[in-house]
Order: C-alpha cells, then structure tokens, then sequence
C-alpha cells in the first residue's frame, strides 16, 4: 500500500509526499504551475539529509522547470520528482529498484496525467521504461536528450560570447567546465571542435582526466571551477553552487551550463552582475533537454528538434541585449519574461 500526503504549501500548486514500507520507496512530487498544461519535470534519485531537504530542492526544481517550459514556449507547466535514495544503494538495483519504480508509477497514475515525469539525475531510460510498463505516462523512453541539451548549452555559450566580447567564435577561450558527465562530455567535445580550451573538473577524478584527455585539455578540482582563470565557466554538475559571499572570486566574464537551479538564491544574480559577469540563466540555456522530450513526443523530425534547440542561442542573444539596455540582470529578463508568459496565458 503507498501512503501519500498532500502538503499544498503556497509556494507550490501541489506538493505530495509518498512512502512504501514494502519496498522501501520514499519520494516527493512538487507541481509548481499547470497554466501552460501538465506538469512536466525529471524524476531525480539521490540522498538527502532529510525529507525536508528533498521537498525543498522538489521544490526549487519544479519552479525552475516552470520557467524554463514558458520561456522555450512549451505547453508544460514546472514539477519535479525526487524518489530519496537508500543509504546502501545495492538496494536500489536489479529487482529492487524495479519494484521501486513500478510503485512509483502508481503514485503518478493517482494524479491523473497532472504529472509526467521524464529522466535526471540519478535515474535512467529503463527506469522510464519500468514506470511506463506500470501504467505511467512518461517521456524520455527513446533516445538520450543529453546531446540535445549538450546543443542547447553550446548555442547558448556561443551567443553569450557574442554578447560579450562581439564574436561567437570560442577560439582560443579558455571555458572551465565543471561536470564530466554525459552532457558535461558531449559539450567537451563540442567547445573543443571550436578551438576552445577545455578545464575539465568533476568529483571522479578519473573520469575528468578521460574526458580532458579526448578534448586536449587540463584538469582542475571541480570545486576550483567556478573561480578559474577562464574566459566562461560552464556549471554541468551541482546545483546552487553561486553565491552572494563568492560572486567576487569570479574570473571569468561568461557563465552558461546545463545545471538546473545553479543560484543559492536570487540575490547572487546581482553580486555576479556586479562583478561584470554575464550570467545565462540556467532555465534558458539547458532547455534543450525538454525541447527534444517533446519534439519525439510530436513526432518532429530531427531537423526541426535541432532547428528549435538552436533557438536557444537567439534567445539568450534577445535577454542579454534587453538586460544591457534595461540596467536589470539577465537572470530578472529572464524571470520577467516567464512570468509574463503565464500571465498572458491565464488571461486567455
């Protein structure tokens, strides 16, 4: 028997606490916003300190997964899923984990299509797969979006480029990357093919060096990353790793990635702007994962998913050329924009 609670705290639509004692399963769904359609967001699996710790990052994350829907012009609204992970993570592989999954998949049938979860961090296709074997109705069940979202991340560093020093070309540049996963390592290969120099820093150490390696380029301690001597830092790894405190250790003059939820609050938005900093909000830049989601889910051609994922660089062109002429950050562009949208769309 799964044992839900709906919380309903202001700041989200809806959020719901599940819990199985027969498989152990422990998870949180938060729908932020169902104006533009569905709540659409990932399905992350990872330890938390608590459970209040893991309702407030579902939180953050479907928030974040709203704006993000609204300004691509997708018809989604923003959730989030995060199931908390066992402290032996052997319990939450072969039949265990599917048992976790096809019960997690009741627990999104119960909300009668208001939540479609898609993969993140920590979960897979075959885990999508098992919840859509369930019952569940769920995306990211056919190719990786990672090179997608790899695309997105690229169009968008090459506009912010443009933005701030009157070229997109990256030759030359020195771009600290922090995260050698699979988005982290297809944009590895992408900013190297444009003559860029790649600092590779991510916690497996190992891994970072493979990666460094194939592209050329030089190793860093990924928690030094941010603060590199470099021309772009680019987050693929940790959320909330830019902060007020540390806005004045930066040295680089262009920050894009794939993270989702990279500010510790809004407030360090204008410490980086202060700093003369141009920050890509991460909403904006790594859209290209929800593009391709719903592009298959359309049935859209290759050509069309890439011509909209390309997009993303038009529209970080648009904010940062309206946050130079505004005097406001890029970050409330952005914000403002989303918001906006969802206004509008109420109106109809």
């Amino acid at each position: 028997m799964v044992e839900g609670t709906a919380l309903n705290p202001w700041v989200s639509e809806q959020v719901l606490t599940c819990s199985d004692d027969d498989t152990g399963l422990r998870a949180v769904i938060a729908i932020d916003d169902t104006t533009l359609g569905p709540g659409f967001g990932g399905v992350r699996l990872a330890p938390y300190p608590s459970a209040l710790d893991a309702i407030v990052e579902a939180q953050r994350l479907a928030a974040t997964m709203t704006r993000k829907h609204a300004l691509a012009d997708l018809p989604y609204g923003g959730a989030q899923a995060v199931i908390l992970e066992h402290s032996a993570r052997s319990e939450l592989a072969g039949v265990g984990r599917q048992r976790v999954f096809e019960k997690f998949a009741q627990v999104v049938r119960q909300l009668g299509g208001h939540f479609i979860p898609g993969v993140d961090m920590g979960t897979t296709q075959a885990d999508m797969r098992c919840m859509q074997s369930a019952g569940a109705r769920v995306y990211s069940v056919g190719e990786d979006p990672y090179p997608w979202i790899a695309r997105g991340v690229h169009a968008a560093i090459r506009a912010g480029a443009g933005h701030a020093w009157g070229s997109a070309d990256l030759v030359g540049m020195r771009v600290a990357l922090q995260g050698a996963g699979h988005v982290g390592a297809a944009l590895a290969r992408l900013l190297a093919d444009d003559g860029a120099r790649v600092l590779v820093g991510d916690v497996d150490h190992d891994r970072a060096r493979r990666l460094a390696d194939r592209v050329g380029g030089l190793v860093i301690d990924p928690a030094d990353a941010p603060y590199a001597q470099c021309d772009v830092f680019v987050p693929c790894a940790v959320a909330q790793v830019l902060r007020v405190d540390s806005a004045d250790r930066l040295q680089c003059r262009l920050i894009a990635g794939s993270a989702n939820d990279i500010l510790a609050d809004d407030a360090a938005a204008e410490a980086i702007a202060a700093a003369g900093v141009s920050l890509v909000p991460d909403f904006v830049a790594n859209a290209g994962g929800v593009i391709h989601e719903h592009a298959r889910a359309m049935g859209w051609d290759t050509e069309r998913l890439a011509e909209d994922v390309d997009r993303i660089g038009t529209r970080v062109g648009e904010l940062l050329a309206r946050a130079t002429e505004t005097g406001q950050t890029p970050w409330r562009v952005a914000v403002d924009r989303a918001h906006e949208r969802l206004s509008h769309a109420r109106d109809i």
